[in-house]
């Protein structure tokens, strides 16, 4: 049974989050077996890194991932515009700038959560890479940093980057502390202020508002939608239990789910066309089975370098039965 009266058709209905160390382009590839009608995100790419860096190693991804977007971080407007384009030129579908990330390595960059005092220079960087790129130029942001947290000074924020026509605000309910909170505790010990991310929605109905924070069941993404949102972004909970975005695009989109023998068969042929180590791929694996019977046998297999096909025998050699 369908819980939305219709499938959501805004481009932003299910997002997974950017994550450092996690969503790599194996993460990617993995996802869009199990969610067809997800956007996704790549970690954060620093706008140097994009210019100088090597681009292949950051930038590459399967054509399967698409849409796809590309996160940058920095505060130079110059730079990220010429960031922006590199990355379109690799085809992405969407450039993000990244305006939530509270770590102090990134503070020290002038970039993530400490651009939101600074939301003219926010809105200058938006405007530069929006003219030198035609895809949507998105902001990914947290309701506020420090003691600036009143709803006020969050809606300012938003106002001010929309006067660039940027249209699209992914919202991390909570606010960011700067000082004295590590990245992990600012995921967890600021509270989430969903009423706020509401009632911007409300007030900015020409916005496309997306929530991100908290999100671990179908029920509260599903409240998110019904609530008028425009969408959804899962960080954690897509991460360490995969198969929520397969009951998410079934409950919204009526997709039925990627058998296992297919996935297993997709994964492996993936790795043997990049020539790649199950290494690569397997960690970001171990969720698929959370809470089954074998589950300790896939981790351990996989963290052994053994093919998603070879893991899942094991596992399945420890349960005595066949695959579904």
């Amino acid at each position: 049974m369908t819980i939305l009266p219709k499938p959501p058709d805004s481009p932003w209905a299910l997002c997974v989050a950017p994550m450092m160390d996690w969503t790599d382009r194996h993460c990617r590839f993995f996802h869009r077996l199990l969610a067809p009608h997800a956007r996704l995100y790549t970690e954060m790419v620093v706008a140097d890194a994009a210019i100088h860096g090597p681009r292949e190693r950051l930038l590459g991804f399967s054509p399967a991932e698409h849409p796809v977007a590309l996160q940058l971080g920095g505060s130079d407007p110059a730079k990220l515009a010429q960031a922006a384009g590199i990355g379109v030129d690799f085809g992405y579908d969407e450039i993000n700038l990244n305006v939530g990330c509270p770590s102090d390595r990134v503070q020290a960059g002038r970039f993530g959560a400490c651009l939101m005092k600074e939301p003219t220079l926010v809105a200058e960087c938006i405007a530069a890479m929006q003219a030198r790129v035609s895809v949507p130029v998105t902001v990914k942001c947290r309701l506020g940093v420090d003691e600036l947290d009143a709803y006020d000074d969050f809606r300012a924020f938003i106002d001010t980057v929309a006067t660039t026509g940027c249209r699209v605000f992914i919202v991390h309910a909570r606010k960011a502390w700067l000082k004295g909170l590590d990245p992990k505790q600012n995921r967890e010990i600021p509270p989430l202020w969903y009423d706020r991310v509401y009632r911007l929605k409300a007030e900015r109905p020409e916005l496309s508002v997306v929530l991100n924070g908290g999100l671990t069941a179908i029920e509260s993404c599903d409240a998110a939608l019904r609530g008028g949102l425009d969408g959804v972004m899962l960080g954690r909970a897509a991460y360490h239990t995969p198969r929520l975005l397969q009951a998410l695009e079934a409950q919204w989109w009526g997709t039925a789910a990627i058998d296992d023998r297919e996935l297993l068969d997709t994964l492996d042929a993936y790795l043997e066309q990049l020539q790649l180590s199950p290494r690569h791929l397997g960690r970001h694996l171990h969720g698929y089975v959370v809470g089954a019977r074998g589950a300790k046998t896939w981790r351990r297999a996989l963290g052994a370098g053994l093919s998603p096909r070879a893991a899942w025998q094991q596992m399945l050699e420890l349960q005595d039965t066949a695959p579904s």
